[in-house]
């Protein structure tokens, strides 16, 4: 997915994994000798093959998805849930959904629910809470009918209108605990008066209106456009990558958009040596690119949503929608098939929490530039910009000293599209595992081309955890049957590089650790030179003040540790004067800065929220932040060797 920064807070917990009833294990931790794996792939394996069978032989759940008044927002679900044990059936929403980690309560939209059994018998349901249905006395069948508002088109949500119904399925549908290994059928009813096309990973049937799911985990992760949408399809090896446009652009747009992800799709699958095999034989882009939708992308088994608020008739919001477009397509195997072993299988009723999503989104943050680059896509000085801006931000964010990466994965679902109506003190505690595992990406691809000379790249490393655990994933439509830990992480490292010591050390360093790699040293392998972009010029903190009557306010978070915090300065206070200068406009402050240096000591003014007026001095350091830049733009060439090493990092593989 891409990255979400609003928060929440919540509570953890975690059912019992269900692989642990076939016999399947956790890896070791860190530290611990790992474990003979041979037995516990048979045993894998054997659970494998016996859910295939209960799927050919189960009841199929049916659900009927129907559109009455698409134009006021809701939908109408009616599920039948058949076959099932005499005792209570627990019929619940869920609280998660795919590819998000944090709580979203999908429960709330849902209104005007009617239970009955199989004959027509109207049955009572007990709430044990707000996400569940307690449903006992039925014949071994519950039908269940509901409506469920949805007005956000995005990955995560549900969304209908006169337009369009976007459906992201656990914001849509209701599944029955411990009954995930069932088989679905899906039908969708077409609104009164439309004629609307179906764009899903789900398995079609020879009614274009009507697709299966071999169990619910897969039902689950398939979103579904329902609209008159254009398609484009384009083939890539022998299979077929399809692309449902719902867009108020020409066709004229919507070609040169397919030629654009062609080439992403193309060059993402250089990096693997393959592509996955997709359980269709089809991959499907849910593209919403339209004024009143919101952005965001979200990856699933065989499909991805990506949508922005925007328009394709505007080439300066292309490679905003083509970044999230070479994001979320990365994810096809750093994912949704290379998976991490506490995400597996995914909690719908939790939280889900990981120690791994440094790697899982940040790799992908970092590949999802470095694949614009390669296919032309994306201009040097963007792509160079981004990875100073990655630098600057773990490099001189104060969470840094508080946590490493594997510790900011842990805390994905206070941030990961959660709704905080509280302050918190994230900005200087907190770093997106996207943007930390992201420079720890781009420390690993340069430390492993700078000490083979190329010879050995994070391509590399990414195909070799392909082949231990992402293949495997490829037979088992649902399920990842090979998981990985940081421990196997650390492990593949060990074995690509022939070096366990170097693997150990990076692990431990920069991982586990709060360490960073000398970029300086290593981009100046490529040609680009590593600089402090204001050098000189006095700065007081990375806060930008907001001028108005009584001074500039602080309107956010002040780092700890700038020359602002130093001061005693702290947000929604108001900052009167500068260096004898009352403050009344914008850009004052800037121009009081100019007059100074780094190290200079200037008189300082502002009033605490509550009232209480300060007279104070800052001292004025100088702005640490960085810029990457080619060596040409500094009036010098790169070597013949530079040059090589540069082209082999960012040209088409």
């Amino acid at each position: 997915m891409t990255q979400m920064t609003q928060m929440t807070q919540i509570s953890v917990s975690r059912p019992p994994r269900t692989a642990a009833a076939c016999g399947a294990t956790r890896r070791p931790p860190i530290g611990t000798a790992a474990r003979p794996r041979n037995r516990a792939w048979i045993l894998v394996l054997a659970c494998l093959l016996c859910a295939s069978s209960a799927w050919a032989q189960a009841v199929p759940f049916e659900y009927r998805l129907s559109f009455p008044t698409p134009e006021h927002r809701w939908m109408v679900v009616e599920a039948r849930f058949g076959g099932l044990p005499a005792d209570t059936a627990e019929i619940r929403m869920s609280r998660t959904s795919p590819g998000r980690y944090a709580l979203h309560e999908f429960a709330k939209n849902v209104f005007e629910v009617s239970i009955t059994d199989g004959r027509g018998r109207a049955l009572a349901p007990v709430r044990p809470n707000l996400h569940q249905w307690n449903v006992s006395g039925h014949d071994g069948t519950v039908v269940i009918t509901y409506k469920v508002f949805g007005d956000r088109t995005d990955g995560t949500y549900l969304s209908v209108d006169a337009a369009h119904a976007h459906m992201n399925m656990p914001a849509t549908v209701m599944f029955v605990r411990g009954q995930m290994d069932r088989p679905a059928r899906v039908t969708f009813v077409q609104p009164p008066g439309r004629t609307w096309r179906v764009a899903t990973q789900l398995f079609p049937t020879p009614d274009s209106l009507v697709f299966t799911a071999p169990n619910i985990h897969y039902l689950l992760d398939s979103p579904a456009e329902f609209s008159d949408f254009t398609l484009r399809t384009f083939a890539v090896d022998d299979q077929t990558v399809r692309i449902a446009l719902h867009h108020d652009g020409t066709d004229a747009d919507a070609d040169a958009y397919t030629r654009d992800v062609e080439k992403i799709v193309r060059e993402a699958a250089k990096v693997f040596g393959e592509m996955p095999r997709f359980d269709t034989g089809t991959y499907t882009f849910l593209a919403d690119y339209l004024p009143w939708v919101d952005g965001d992308g979200m990856e699933h088994r065989n499909s991805t949503v990506v949508s922005r608020r925007g328009t394709l008739r505007n080439p300066d919001q292309r490679l905003g929608m083509l970044g999230t477009v070479s994001h979320e397509f990365f994810h096809a195997w750093n994912m949704e098939r290379l998976r991490a072993t506490r995400i597996e299988p995914f909690d719908f009723e939790a939280a889900n929490v990981s120690d791994e999503l440094w790697f899982g989104e940040g790799f992908t943050n970092y590949y999802g530039g470095l694949i614009l680059e390669r296919a032309g896509l994306m201009p040097l000085e963007s792509l160079l910009g981004g990875f100073a801006g990655v630098v600057n931000t773990v490099q001189f964010s104060p969470g840094r000293q508080i946590r490493s990466a594997v510790e900011m994965s842990r805390l994905a679902p206070f941030v990961d599209a959660a709704v905080s109506i509280d302050r918190t003190a994230w900005p200087n505690l907190f770093i997106s595992y996207y943007t930390y595992g992201q420079a720890i990406a781009l420390g690993l691809d340069l430390s492993l081309r700078d000490r083979t000379d190329g010879k050995l790249t994070l391509d590399d490393y990414m195909r070799a955890l392909w082949r231990k655990f992402g293949r495997s994933a490829d037979k088992t439509p649902g399920i990842v049957p090979a998981t990985y830990t940081i421990q196997d992480l650390r492990d593949t490292l060990a074995e690509v590089s022939g070096d366990a010591k170097f693997a150990e050390q990076f692990f431990e360093r920069y991982v586990l650790g709060r360490e960073l790699v000398d970029y300086a040293k290593l981009m100046a392998r490529a040609g680009l030179v590593v600089r402090q972009r204001q050098a000189g010029k006095a700065w007081m903190g990375d806060v930008r003040l907001q001028a108005g009557a009584g001074g500039a306010r602080v309107p956010t978070l002040v780092p700890f540790g700038s020359p602002l915090y130093k001061a005693g300065v702290a947000q929604d206070d108001y900052v009167v004067s500068l260096g004898g200068t009352d403050i009344v406009r914008d850009g004052q402050v800037d121009e009081i800065l100019a007059r100074h240096k780094p190290g200079d000591r200037v008189a300082l003014r502002f009033v605490r929220r509550g009232g209480e007026k300060v007279d104070t001095a800052i001292t004025l350091e100088e702005d640490p932040r960085v810029e990457i830049v080619p060596v040409e733009s500094t009036g010098s060439a790169p070597s013949p060797d530079q040059k090589r090493f540069r082209a082999a990092w960012l040209g088409a593989q």
